[in-house]
């Protein structure tokens, strides 16, 4: 289902809960033509969380990694390549 706007992407309509002093800034900025309307507000500040969150979560799983050890493979690779390399 789509929205009627101009773009291609596919929208679904939801229905949401939201705190009446949230909904009031939302407004306040739909308003200031910070945004053309709520839908786009929210969509807005949802990818926003979302990238945000992936964000986060790709630095703890690089946190976790050796750097030493991941050399080590890197050389590793490296070296198992280059036997396979012709001479020039």
């Amino acid at each position: 289902m789509t929205d009627g706007s101009t773009n291609a992407v596919p929208r679904a309509k939801i229905a949401i809960a939201i705190d009446e002093k949230l909904l009031a800034l939302l407004d306040r900025l739909v308003r200031a033509r910070v945004f053309p309307n709520r839908s786009q507000a929210i969509q807005a500040a949802l990818e926003e969380k979302l990238e945000r969150l992936q964000d986060g979560r790709l630095a703890r799983e690089c946190a976790k990694l050796d750097p030493e050890a991941e050399q080590a493979l890197a050389d590793e690779g490296l070296s198992a390549d280059a036997e396979r390399w012709p001479a020039y």
